[in-house]
């Protein structure tokens, strides 16, 4: 593709949460036709299920449910149903002898292989030993493929997403009664921005988030793009909150158009002059320790010519009460200011690269075509330790991969 032509890109809106069948309704409901996703779904050479596709209002809004009724079990794909349980190396058989496009089959194996990393460290297994329950019948093989059939199909080459909402909770599954979110999902969403819901019910489910996490290149508000489509999944649930729906934007725009996402941070300031640096040291540990994004100091000349420093705290605005509680109990401020900024932030993942002294996790950004990987400290110290080498040997292995 040439660097001046567009680049198709879809955006989903979790605001009530996400599962594998409200992603392929909303993106039925966004254009995909239905006969085409049927056609690459019977190249999965499976059997024993239905697929039902719908017209619904949530909260009168219009929408696409979108469905996987098992022929020998009359409940829906998210109800607690006795499954067929297979193992990771079943459902990739299944996905590499279909007759799947090397595309879709990519997308499929990358997200079932990221829900089987996470439902192995659940239940401190291996991979190969992880046998799905809920996850691994045919109605997620169906959601997980399914949401690739479409992505292949509308030709889009970037996702992006808002923070996911988990809900709040319980939920009932094959191993009893478990906290929302679920173990799984839970393991999915690391590093994932996230948001505050109380209500009282599942919204993210591990196929939704397994999805979301494994294709989104960010989590944003709505990014830079040309809006050509909007679509509407509905979930199976009546929220009294809010409905139950996923939007997606489909959409366009040059490459040369980035930065991509945007988001609101919340910026705190204030001034200290009396406070040691091992006070100070701490205090920021424990801002870090409680998920500040940053935490910085610059020193200051203040009243009666004494040196000071100014501390700058960026959070997430739903952090303010709890990172203002550990700067008012931790130093001798008397006030501290307050402001809602955007950013512009440029798409991130976190991935693992194998490097000559073994996997280190890397952070890596996208602007304007190009890749940069930075390795995460914590990762890095930790390779450096367990190979017996300087910290800046682990740094030039990782740039040697790089070039």
């Amino acid at each position: 593709m040439g660097a001046d032509l567009p680049i198709k890109k879809v955006y989903f809106d979790c605001f009530s949460g996400v599962s594998g069948n409200m992603i392929i309704g909303a993106l039925l409901d966004a254009g995909m036709p239905l006969h085409e996703l049927l056609t690459g779904l019977d190249a999965l050479n499976l059997d024993g299920y239905e697929i039902k596709a719908d017209k619904v209002t949530k909260s009168g809004i219009a929408a696409t449910h979108f469905d996987v009724i098992l022929k020998d079990e009359h409940h829906h794909h998210e109800e607690v149903g006795h499954h067929h349980h297979r193992n990771l190396a079943d459902i990739v058989r299944i996905i590499e002898t279909s007759e799947l496009n090397a595309h879709v089959k990519d997308m499929s194996l990358a997200i079932f292989y990221r829900l089987a990393e996470a439902e192995a460290a659940v239940h401190g297994v291996g991979v190969d030993q992880v046998h799905f329950h809920e996850v691994g019948a045919v109605d997620a093989i169906i959601d997980i493929v399914g949401a690739a059939i479409a992505f292949d199909y509308l030709g889009i080459e970037e996702v992006y997403s808002s923070p996911l909402t988990l809900g709040s909770g319980t939920i009932k599954c094959d191993h009893g009664i478990l906290p929302v979110p679920a173990p799984a999902t839970a393991e999915l969403i690391k590093g994932v921005p996230i948001t505050e819901c109380n209500i009282k019910t599942e919204l993210t489910t591990p196929t939704g988030a397994a999805i979301i996490t494994t294709m989104a290149r960010g989590y944003c508000s709505l990014p830079t793009m040309k809006i050509e489509k909007i679509g509407v999944g509905a979930g199976t649930k009546d929220l009294k909150e809010q409905p139950n729906i996923c939007r997606v934007f489909l959409g366009k725009n040059g490459k040369n158009s980035e930065p991509l996402c945007e988001d609101t941070v919340l910026v705190l300031t204030t001034n200290i002059d009396d406070s040691t640096p091992e006070i100070l040291g701490y205090m920021m540990e424990r801002l870090f320790e409680e998920h500040a994004l940053d935490v910085s100091y610059t020193p200051i000349t203040m009243k009666k010519n004494r040196p000071g420093v100014m501390m700058t705290v960026i959070a997430l605005p739903e952090s303010e009460e709890a990172m203002l509680d550990i700067i008012f109990s931790e130093s001798s401020t008397l006030g501290v200011r307050k402001s809602l900024e955007k950013r512009a932030i440029l798409p991130r993942k976190s991935l693992e690269i194998e490097t000559v002294y073994g996997k280190l996790a890397v952070k890596a950004t996208e602007y304007k075509g190009k890749t940069k990987l930075a390795a995460e400290f914590e990762s890095a110290v930790a390779l450096a330790k367990e190979k017996r080498v300087p910290l800046r040997a682990v740094y030039d292995a990782l740039a040697k991969e790089k070039a």
